[in-house]
């Protein structure tokens, strides 16, 4: 099998990140592969770190014309069994060929963008209904979610971020976007008295946050932590992960809340209301309701029993369906049905 993937993501968001664990799960699968991205210091370090071939290339706007052409050149000369793209301006971009072209889907994305392609993934099965509804071929659909590799980690020393460890720990994981909610997380910790809030993420609101600590007096509770790559301890060392985005296409902080055992209390934006199941596997709240979310977080704090609940459901559906061993097998599956 020879799979050729193309990602122009330029940041360090969910899917860029995802593009990475599953390129490194399909090379350990010994997937033969040509990888095409946008240049990334840290995604090349990682890909040349696992030996797998690939290329930079621009991925520019509407009037970037090499990049489509250098794709054709690199596809003709590599004659890949599958092509796989990532967003919609790789996709865009999909060379020619009697090969089958594939996208995966994180989000909702307007199909317009994928006319190139011969089918779409969806990881959710939401995300799979929008683009149906949409217009696109229902037998051209298919599904398969993300994977999770976890390796468990130490807890960290709570005193190096100045929170001591008698305190319920909050921990929110993602960028500081406004899609992302964190503005609610920290309303909601003005009605948790004693509680501590980490937010481990880099953005373009981190000033307006910081001011937003200041105006609802938590200031002394909240904790920056900028951008992370030791989630797995920060995850060890919380008590309680919350996730409040205001849109999501799925959402790997859940799995990581689930294989950490860690619970999680999530806004139902799409994907935590797909994955969740409210009281069973975490707590699911209204989006942008504060009232809501703090309320399920001070439940969690105050009742040991759900935590345990919660952290051993999770933790079930998470080894059952969500590993990349699973992971894999599904998306060999799907190869071997269209290559």
């Amino acid at each position: 099998m020879k799979l050729m993937q193309a990602i122009g993501g330029a940041g360090n968001g969910g899917a860029e990140n995802f593009f990475i664990q599953l390129a490194l799960a399909f090379h350990s699968a010994g997937i033969d592969q040509h990888v095409v991205t946008r240049p990334h210091e840290m995604r090349d370090t990682q890909l040349k770190k696992a030996s797998i071939f690939h290329q930079n290339l621009k991925f520019g706007g509407a009037l970037d014309f090499v990049t489509p052409m250098r794709l054709n050149s690199i596809s003709k000369k590599y004659k890949p069994d599958i092509y796989l793209s990532w967003m919609s301006r790789a996709a865009s971009m999909t060379p020619s060929g009697s090969f089958p072209k594939l996208a995966r889907l994180g989000g909702y994305y307007n199909p317009k963008y994928f006319k190139k392609c011969d089918h779409l993934v969806g990881i959710t099965h939401d995300l799979c209904r929008h683009v149906i509804d949409q217009g696109w071929p229902e037998e051209r659909v298919h599904y398969v979610p993300n994977f999770l590799k976890w390796n468990p980690a130490q807890p960290i020393n709570r005193s190096d971020y100045d929170t001591p460890e008698d305190v319920p720990l909050i921990l929110a994981l993602g960028r500081l976007h406004p899609i992302k909610g964190l503005d609610i997380a920290i309303r909601s910790l003005a009605q948790i008295k004693g509680a501590y809030l980490w937010l481990a993420g880099d953005g373009p609101l981190r000033s307006s946050l910081e001011e937003l600590a200041v105006e609802y007096g938590v200031q002394d509770r909240v904790r920056f932590l900028g951008w992370r790559t030791d989630k797995e301890a920060l995850l060890a060392t919380a008590d309680i992960a919350v996730f409040p985005s205001r849109q999501e296409g799925f959402g790997n902080v859940i799995l990581e809340a689930w294989a950490s055992r860690t619970p999680i209390v999530a806004s139902m934006a799409e994907g935590p209301a797909a994955y969740i199941e409210h009281g069973k596997t975490g707590m699911l709240a209204p989006i942008e309701n504060v009232d809501t979310l703090s309320a399920h977080i001070q439940a969690l704090i105050e009742n040991t029993k759900l935590r345990d609940e919660l952290t051993t459901t999770g933790h079930k559906k998470y080894v059952e369906n969500f590993t990349e061993q699973v992971a894999i097998a599904n998306w060999k599956d799907l190869f071997s049905k269209l290559a």
